[in-house]
């Protein structure tokens, strides 16, 4: 796969905010309600009230991955010292197959951003070996690339994300 496919995470900042430079070399669908998510494109906060389908479309069963999702735009994206907010861990999930195949270790939690636009990174690692990856000690102050490395998870194979804003009531209607 080219490097063209994470040029959106270069100018989205997900690359250097969230992540080192990688190449993608698995591919990734995310979508919420049969909603695919594109890099950068926004979704509305009401939207994403459960859980999204995330399918590994590649590897094979013997592979497993991790799925992290995290907002690195924690409390507003002008001044994000609470960086990063974890949102959702998922490992062992087997090759070409999706998440509910895999083993849930962070709990979904909803988008709610309440300043500015945040960024939403959905982050695709593959595991060494079955059951090797640890829970974090908390959601706050959450690092991908140091959980990465803690957990010997390497660089990412997949990424993507979007943009959500706190939705005001007139946007709702």
């Amino acid at each position: 796969m080219s490097s063209r496919m994470s040029e959106p995470l270069i100018v989205g900042r997900v690359i250097g905010d969230v992540l080192d430079p990688f190449t993608p070399s698995i591919r990734m669908g995310v979508s919420y309600n049969n909603k695919i998510v594109c890099n950068g494109h926004e979704l509305f906060p009401s939207f994403l009230t459960s859980k999204p389908k995330v399918e590994v479309l590649g590897g094979d069963m013997r592979t497993f991955f991790t799925l992290v999702m995290t907002d690195p735009d924690v409390p507003g994206p002008s001044d994000p010292y609470l960086r990063e907010h974890l949102h959702w861990i998922v490992t062992d999930i087997p090759g070409t197959t999706d998440i509910t195949f895999g083993r849930e270790m962070v709990s979904y939690e909803i988008p709610r951003p309440n300043i500015g636009i945040h960024r939403f990174v959905f982050v695709l690692f593959k595991q060494k070996r079955r059951q090797a990856v640890n829970p974090p000690s908390s959601r706050d102050y959450f690092n991908t690339r140091s959980f990465a490395a803690e957990n010997d998870l390497g660089l990412p194979v997949a990424a993507v994300f979007f943009n959500a804003q706190r939705e005001t009531a007139a946007r709702r209607r």
